[in-house]
């Protein structure tokens, strides 16, 4: 107990002096870390009883007359931090009236069903018309917010209720074969996806008691099998609490590797001090003094359930000014000004062990009086969406490491390396794993998690999805100079993802959820543009060493390119590199989208390509399976 003593001691002096604490130590209060601090400091109640009662009036203030909360004031549709709230004001004790308003907000919260089309429908194979819980209202169930709400509606003694009963089949619906569970597809054409060990956890937290039934029985076996093989504090600290709490024995080897993770963590240069972590750390290593995940067997009398008050829609008032909005938006839009002709640099390398460093600094050099470096905080959001060993899936970290080293080269005045990914929430395990993490230490540059960063509400300057506003990572929306170093790779939805795509990663993750399913909702193609044109990057970098077809952005099989290619034009780049994998460029719809807005320049006579010659390296990449149309000279 001394250990975890000390731990609550660490995360208590993180706290604000208001009330609650930030995803890091320095950032504002949110609910999530919030909750998970006030679940820690509880093993020891008296000891931060200050504490506690500042946090919990933090979360109070945070409540709506609806009863739910939110993860950012104005942001009403990021509704997912309500069941987090309600779980820890339950295992606090909050008045009985406050958590029956919250609860009856939550039963009253549902997932929306969507229905793919008849060709679409070799896509999944997951039942959509099973309703959960979503990141945001009016959008797509997923495990992770359907997971919190069953744990803490059974904890509420609602676990009879139709709401909750099908939320279980939801969950047991995504299961995978072996076992484990991801935020929530099994198989996307054909191929089986991969369990991941946080949703898993949650999902065996909401499932308590049911360990008779098979896929939870492989659940529990697969997590027990992996987490000896996990070396990431966040994956084995939810792995531990949930085995405890489904009764698993033998868990004391895990708590020594926790500790190891936390003293790797400490050492670890490019990360910042993160409270959410402390306190998973806290609570994990405290199961033997108490488990709060664990469900009592006697769970009492349901919490009764309250009429839940309906926000007003918005008026003819509001509806006029939301429509004049978007008419001078697009009005401005409409006199962008584009040049006649851009550069596109292509340099031939054939492998990572190349000297990049050297090759980037002379492909920067037509460049740089444009787009200078020096003096400038500039922020490099490269391609990392979730760790998979030997598929080239990510931005390689030696392609990260030579553009680090021409900002360093070029007398920035700081670098700092960011990512939001929209597939795996813990991206700490995918910078760590990927081997990223080696090169930021040794550049000794600070790495931002984008979907856990301040959030800002920005005015939509692109207004093709119709949403009046979006809400992007601070520290990528205010870079002096922000730099997209994309992995290139065709994309089951999108086509190919590339300088443009890689851009989705900029979005918050708090505000918009995982996988950021809003945006998708209005539109991939869309929302590509709408963040291009709101927060485009000032410098394009493509990986293409090797890529992916197929299957893209994870499970396509590598296709060797052997180019780097560069430029200031975020279109005209993507562009290039589409006809470098012989796709038609004028057939993906955002790039299209893109130049109707006057983003930039498509046309292949508008781009003088400098470096390689596009004919010299060009090679037929495999379209995903809903885009055969793409490929240029191939029949459909």
């Amino acid at each position: 107990m001394q250990a975890v003593q000390a731990i609550l001691d660490a995360l208590a002096g993180m706290s604000h002096a208001e009330g609650g604490w930030g995803y890091a130590a320095e950032q504002r209060a949110q609910p999530e870390p919030t909750c998970l601090a006030l679940l820690a400091l509880a093993l020891d109640r008296e000891r931060h009883a200050e504490k506690i009662a500042a946090g919990l009036k933090f979360l109070q203030q945070g409540i709506s007359p609806d009863g739910g909360y939110r993860s950012l004031p104005g942001r009403d549709e990021a509704v997912w931090p309500t069941s987090q709230v309600l779980f820890t004001q339950f295992c606090l004790g909050a008045p009985a009236d406050q958590l029956a308003r919250t609860a009856s907000f939550l039963l009253e919260l549902r997932g929306q069903t969507t229905e793919l089309a008849a060709e679409e429908k070799h896509v999944s194979d997951i039942d959509m018309s099973l309703i959960g819980w979503p990141w945001l209202a009016n959008t797509f169930s997923w495990v992770e917010p359907t997971a919190w709400a069953c744990l803490v509606l059974r904890r509420a003694g609602h676990g009879q209720h139709p709401r909750v009963q099908e939320g279980q089949r939801m969950l047991l619906n995504r299961v995978l074969d072996q076992g484990g569970i991801n935020y929530g597809n099994r198989r996307v054409f054909q191929v089986m996806t991969s369990p991941l060990p946080i949703p898993t956890a949650l999902l065996l937290l909401a499932m308590q008691g049911q360990t008779d039934l098979p896929p939870i029985a492989r659940s529990v076996a697969w997590l027990r099998d992996e987490l000896p093989r996990q070396s990431d504090l966040e994956n084995l600290c939810w792995g531990k609490l949930a085995l405890h709490a489904v009764g698993a024995d033998g868990l004391d080897a895990i708590d020594d590797r926790i500790r190891e993770a936390r003293q790797r963590r400490t050492e670890a240069s490019w990360t910042r001090p993160a409270p959410q972590r402390e306190a998973l750390s806290a609570l994990a290593l405290g199961t033997a003094q108490h488990n709060c995940f664990r469900l009592p067997a006697d769970l009492g009398a349901p919490t009764a359930i309250v009429a839940v008050p309906q926000p007003p829609k918005p008026g003819w008032g509001e509806r006029i000014k939301k429509a004049f909005k978007g008419v001078v938006v697009n009005a401005a839009g409409n006199l962008r000004p584009l040049p006649p002709q851009t550069q596109v640099h292509i340099a031939p390398v054939t492998n990572y062990e190349a000297d990049l460093k050297d090759v980037v600094c002379r492909q920067y050099e037509p460049f740089r009086e444009q787009r200078p470096l020096k003096g400038k905080r500039v922020v490099i959001k490269p391609n990392y969406i979730e760790y998979r060993p030997n598929q080239a899936v990510n931005t390689h970290p030696n392609v990260v490491a030579a553009v680090i080293e021409l900002c360093k080269r070029e007398g920035a005045a700081e670098v700092v390396v960011a990512e939001g990914p929209g597939h795996w929430r813990n991206t700490e395990y995918v910078v760590q794993a990927s081997g990223l993490g080696d090169v930021l230490k040794h550049y000794g540059v600070r790495f931002v998690d984008l979907n856990h960063d301040e959030a800002v509400k920005v005015v939509n300057l692109g207004r093709a999805t119709k949403m009046e506003h979006l809400w992007m990572a601070r520290t990528a929306y205010s870079a002096e100079v922000l730099i997209s170093l994309a992995k290139l790779k065709t994309h089951h939805w999108a086509g190919a993802t590339l300088t443009m795509k890689n851009l989705f990663g900029i979005m918050s993750g708090i505000c918009y959820g995982w996988p950021k399913n809003q945006l998708h909702w209005h539109g991939i193609d869309a929302s590509i543009v709408d963040i291009n044109l709101t927060r485009g990057p000032d410098l394009a970098i493509v990986d293409g060493i090797i890529g992916m077809e197929g299957d893209g952005p994870l499970a396509g099989p590598p296709r060797p390119l052997g180019a780097l290619i560069m430029g200031l034009d975020p279109l005209a780049v993507d562009a290039t590199c589409c006809r470098l994998m012989q796709l038609n460029p004028d057939k993906i719809g955002y790039l299209a989208g893109g130049h109707v807005k006057k983003m930039g320049l498509i046309a292949e006579t508008q781009i003088q390509q400098i470096g390689e010659r596009i004919e010299t390296l060009a090679k037929p990449f495999e379209p995903a399976p809903l885009f055969g149309k793409l490929a240029l000279g191939r029949p459909a």
